[in-house]
């Protein structure tokens, strides 16, 4: 049986609230002004607290929810509990060219990966190649956004994540105990039309913001995502987010996606920010990401007209195969992205009412009064 969480704090009840309530259909930019007025009454710069609302809400749009608003109260939390430092900038700690380090210091993570980003597409572009190492970042979101912008620029990226600073909730293939949390991977290769290909995964079966979702939804996660406390498969969220759950998170595809999780784990965790889930080091309650980019400039390697030209090719020929009975189109990654944003952006994005709860909550927590939000929502 799913269980949904119990509402322990109430919600604000202005009558924009309850509309808004009622429908659950947000306009971006609503979701934008919201999200920004909770996390700089919350103590951050507006203009780092616009940058992280906006990353957040194209999050919503492009249909990954467990990245989006959702958010807000853990970001909210951080900041109040002093695990956060939202006016932090990226620190430059080593150069050697087309390597570049960087310590995030728990800045933001939107802000202080793009800067590790932007500095990364710069030596790229001048070497044909960089490798950026960037640790200690507070969660940075959807890690699609930073392969992105390097395909923008024209730049092949791929992306190595581990997620540390509290507990790990993942077991690893063939055992019980947990050892990692969702190690993200990503690579974008660009297309000139803009249509790039991005592969932005967890690599568990879902991510866990996914299964936090479920869980404020009280729907079942898929199949071969959950063991509960006795290691027995699950599709009940609450063994992972509820007080005492006592359950675990699964890698995809068993040993092989487990093998990647590993790897971006001793690459992103290790080498990019030498901050593993070892237990030696720190778990404060935050959720931190260490990552390592590698950028690649296809004209330094051959004849970029040629190349994009073969990648075209190629991927006329993956839409040309037969879809199989009951599915409308053979898709690349990123076309689910792009599918969702323009659906969304014509008809809203929906929030649950749990999560909005907790959204509204996490706006008092901050200091927001009831009037402070209603012109938000009207």
């Amino acid at each position: 049986m799913i269980r949904r969480p119990p509402r322990s704090t109430p919600l604000y009840s202005s009558a924009a609230s309850d509309v808004y309530k009622r429908q659950m259909l947000f306009k971006q930019e609503t979701l934008t002004n919201v999200a920004t007025e909770i996390m700089t009454k919350a103590g951050a710069p507006r203009e780092n607290a616009r940058i992280v609302a906006e990353h957040l809400v194209i999050a919503n749009l492009k249909g990954h929810d467990s990245h989006g608003v959702g958010m807000v109260p853990n970001y909210v939390k951080a900041m109040l509990d002093g695990l956060m430092k939202p006016a932090q900038s990226a620190q430059l700690i080593k150069d050697s060219g087309a390597v570049l380090s960087y310590d995030g210091d728990t800045g933001f993570g939107r802000i202080v990966g793009m800067q590790a980003m932007e500095e990364g597409v710069i030596r790229a572009k001048k070497h044909g190649i960089s490798c950026v190492a960037l640790g200690n970042a507070h969660h940075l979101g959807r890690i699609g956004i930073y392969a992105e912008y390097c395909a923008d620029q024209g730049l092949v990226s791929s992306h190595y994540v581990n997620v540390v600073g509290h507990h790990p909730m993942v077991i690893p293939f063939g055992g019980r105990d947990p050892r990692f949390v969702t190690n993200p991977f990503c690579c974008a290769v660009p297309r000139p039309n803009g249509e790039h290909v991005v592969l932005d995964m967890a690599t568990t079966t879902v991510a866990a913001g996914k299964v936090r979702v479920a869980y404020m939804k009280g729907v079942p996660v898929p199949p071969n995502s959950l063991v509960d406390k006795d290691g027995l498969e699950t599709q009940d969220a609450s063994v992972v987010f509820s007080k005492g759950g006592g359950g675990a998170m699964q890698p995809f595809g068993l040993h092989k996606g487990y093998g990647l999780m590993v790897i971006c784990e001793l690459l992103g965790g290790a080498l990019g920010g030498n901050f593993s889930m070892q237990p030696g080091n720190p778990r404060k309650g935050a959720t931190i990401n260490n990552m390592l980019s590698i950028l690649i400039d296809p004209s330094a390697i051959g004849n970029l007209q040629e190349f994009d030209e073969e990648v075209s090719a190629m991927i006329d020929y993956i839409y040309d195969s037969q879809p199989a009975t009951g599915v409308e189109q053979v898709l690349i990654p990123g076309d689910p992205e792009r599918t969702t944003a323009e659906q969304r952006s014509a008809e809203g994005i929906d929030i649950d009412d749990n999560s909005w709860e907790d959204i509204m909550n996490s706006a008092r927590d901050a200091g927001l009064s009831q009037s402070d939000l209603d012109p938000l929502l009207s």
